[in-house]
């Protein structure tokens, strides 16, 4: 069963946007900001995202502040290698180099590097993007001005490493539906605080909130939701579960991403997304990159959906998807962000999978607006590097 819940529009919430239904929002007003906002109702073709940082002050007090716990009081970092101390547990992990988690200082930290690729453990491919990330996420909180960022950069990258190399050694393949590891290591609450420090929380807040009691209440009856979203980084469930975990930690922690291959293939990435519930796919853009491999691409999705069709089936679930497969990019003369165009058939593959699982189904369209997070790469850019990996 399908269903588009029916509320009354709310004026003056969001801006240039179509779709007159009233949206929970969450924005983040700072550089480097993120927000969010949920529609009941479906949206069509290419709508603005409202999220930005021209808010009018009637738009930000029918907006509820999300204060993330830690920032009423003053925040202690954890020791270095706290993250690890009660959740690693090492001795039930294959036999592991501990290289990352021994460094003491930044030197300490990217020589560890330089070490695992002379031991051969660590490709140089591997190792250039893990210096490339360490090198954007320290300028990123060095900005936030915390006043322990050079102990939770140590902290959180020493961490990183330690998984991105635990995943060389002994590489995870992801199943169709794929649930977040939380034992021994607990791989979601790592995404967490790993992007905890780059949000704003006092900037941040959440409009027509009761749209999320609304789901809540929903899932608690059985039915199933579908969030229908935009997709602006690859930090959008971190982002998402981070804003939401004050007010409605159960929806943060039991949603479902449909993932794209990239961020279930790259070793960088993986650590990340073993910590959500997924269902992976290949995106549609990219079926046909490569011709000798589309034959697999459609066959693995084909099971995705079968896996997709019983998770809807048990009921009580909520799944993200972004319709458009990628992300978005501004426009490239005005440099305004908005939601790329949605992929109809994607919508209706939902809606039919939906319709015959036999539980009541709801749908939110979701509009996300975090891109200072982790910028993509312009478009031309992006097809340019694509063409000359599949020339190699």
């Amino acid at each position: 069963m399908w269903i588009l819940p029916a509320c009354p529009s709310v004026s003056g919430l969001c801006v240039n946007v179509r779709v007159s239904h009233p949206s929970i929002w969450l924005a983040r007003i700072s550089p480097g900001s993120c927000s969010f906002c949920a529609r009941s109702g479906i949206q069509r073709g290419m709508t603005r995202v409202p999220c930005n940082s021209n808010s009018t002050s009637k738009f930000r007090a029918m907006a509820e502040l999300v204060e993330d716990k830690e920032t009423t009081e003053r925040i202690v970092a954890p020791r270095r290698g706290a993250i690890l101390a009660s959740d690693l547990r090492a001795d039930d992990e294959v036999e592991h180099s501990r290289t990352f988690l021994e460094a003491r200082t930044e030197e300490e930290l990217l020589s560890g590097i330089t070490k695992e690729i002379e031991t051969g453990r660590l490709p140089p491919s591997i190792a250039s993007g893990m210096e490339e990330v360490y090198r954007n996420y320290r300028n990123a909180v060095l900005q936030s001005g915390h006043p322990e960022a050079r102990e939770l950069i140590l902290s959180n990258m020493a961490v990183t490493f330690d998984r991105i190399l635990l995943d060389v050694e002994d590489p995870f393949v992801f199943p169709p539906h794929h649930k977040a590891i939380r034992e021994p290591f607990d791989y979601f609450m790592f995404g967490q605080k790993y992007i905890r420090p780059l949000l704003d929380f006092r900037k941040s807040y959440i409009g027509n909130v009761v749209l999320f009691n609304e789901i809540e209440e929903k899932l608690q009856q059985g039915h199933n939701i579908i969030l229908i979203s935009n997709h602006q980084t690859e930090a959008d469930p971190a982002v998402i579960a981070l804003l939401l975990e004050k007010t409605h930690p159960n929806i943060a922690e039991k949603m479902t991403f449909v993932a794209g291959d990239r961020v279930v293939t790259d070793p960088v990435c993986k650590p990340f997304s073993m910590g959500r519930n997924l269902i992976c796919v290949y995106s549609k853009k990219h079926m046909y990159d490569n011709p000798k491999l589309t034959e697999m691409k459609t066959r693995a999705n084909t099971r995705s959906l079968k896996e997709m069709a019983l998770l809807l089936r048990s009921g009580s679930q909520i799944i993200w998807i972004a319709p458009s497969g990628g992300r978005d990019r501004a426009d490239p003369t005005t440099g305004e962000w908005f939601p790329a165009p949605f992929d109809a058939s994607a919508v209706d593959n939902l809606r039919r999978l939906s319709y015959h699982s036999g539980v009541p189904g709801h749908v939110y369209p979701l509009a996300l607006l975090c891109y200072d997070i982790m910028p993509p790469p312009p478009q031309h850019i992006f097809r340019w590097k694509r063409t000359l990996v599949n020339r190699d």
